[in-house]
């Protein structure tokens, strides 16, 4: 019985190692980040005002960000005035989000702080969390703000070439996603 129970062990042995890698311990090697609530990429992200989904409701409703846009300004044919104008909206997106992006970061490391020390309270938690949530929330309202800005700044057909290029189907691809806004 022993013996039996010594080899049912060692067979179920490397199932566990596989149950346990797939998924068992998923914050397994988080605790070695500065910030464990940020990864080094997320960082990277706010710090250089990327997108980081802050603004999928807009972009996912048919409204073209300003980063896209640009992208793929041969694509869907945009004309000098109109890159212009999308690059001012890009350049004032940027610099309100890689400046929010650095309050963030710098108010996840204070979160960080707290913890790391051994003396974070239950005020100073709601203190940093409530900061945090403000900031992402500006943050994301920059962002979104970026494609209500951008969008009235296309043609229906130039939305439907955007919407097909990024891969959008059903109504997003037939009519820009929303029902107005034609230059």
């Amino acid at each position: 019985m022993k013996k039996l129970l010594f080899v049912l062990s060692a067979a179920l042995l490397p199932i566990s190692a596989s149950i346990a890698s797939n998924g068992e311990q998923p914050y397994a090697g988080l605790e070695t980040r500065q910030i464990k609530a940020l990864s080094p990429e997320r960082i990277d992200g706010l710090l250089k005002g990327q997108g980081l989904s802050y603004a999928l409701s807009a972009e996912l409703n048919g409204l073209p960000g300003p980063r896209h846009v640009l992208d793929m300004a041969e694509k869907i044919a945009l004309d000098a005035e109109q890159k212009a104008e999308i690059e001012a909206i890009f350049a004032r997106m940027n610099a309100a989000a890689r400046d929010l992006g650095q309050e963030l970061v710098e108010a996840e490391a204070e979160l960080e702080a707290a913890f790391a020390s051994g003396n974070a309270s239950a005020e100073d938690v709601a203190e940093l969390t409530a900061r945090i949530g403000d900031i992402e929330g500006r943050l994301r309202a920059v962002h979104l703000t970026a494609h209500l800005e951008t969008d009235p700044l296309l043609s229906r057909h130039q939305k439907r070439l955007y919407a097909v290029e990024r891969g959008y189907a059903g109504d997003a691809a037939h009519d820009g996603g929303h029902g107005g806004h034609d230059r």
